[in-house]
């Protein structure tokens, strides 16, 4: 019922994560040692969390784990093209590590809030 809602919206934050991504100079709202790192691992957690509730099949899964972390990769190449941002290693890893975190949550029981969703709202 809700699926082309939840399927915008998940394919509205890949634009957003390359928006942000490839932008001169994105916003900083906190700065510690670090910060970015957390930000591209919490970024690409909620990417693959958000879509492993819409494809709950394990082909799916992996093709989704695969697009995610090619997803990591490019962007930084692009980066590192650009001219003003920068190609970083840690930043592919950090994207890697979240990808494999949001496949862990929604394997843990978190990849069934949209389906919850969903259900509550028919009942209503």
């Amino acid at each position: 019922m809700l699926r082309s809602i939840w399927l915008a919206l998940g394919w509205l934050w890949v634009a957003v994560v390359f928006y942000l991504s490839l932008m001169p100079l994105p916003p900083e709202p906190v700065s510690f040692d670090g910060v970015d790192k957390l930000e591209h691992a919490l970024a690409y957690t909620s990417l693959m969390l958000w879509f492993c509730q819409l494809y709950v099949e394990k082909r799916a899964r992996i093709l989704l784990f695969a697009s995610f972390v090619a997803m990591g990769v490019g962007i930084e190449i692009l980066q590192g093209m650009s001219g003003y941002r920068y190609f970083e290693y840690a930043d592919m890893l950090a994207n890697t590590a979240g990808v494999l975190i949001g496949l862990g949550l929604a394997h843990a029981g978190m990849g069934r809030i949209l389906m919850k969703l969903e259900r509550n709202a028919k009942h209503k």
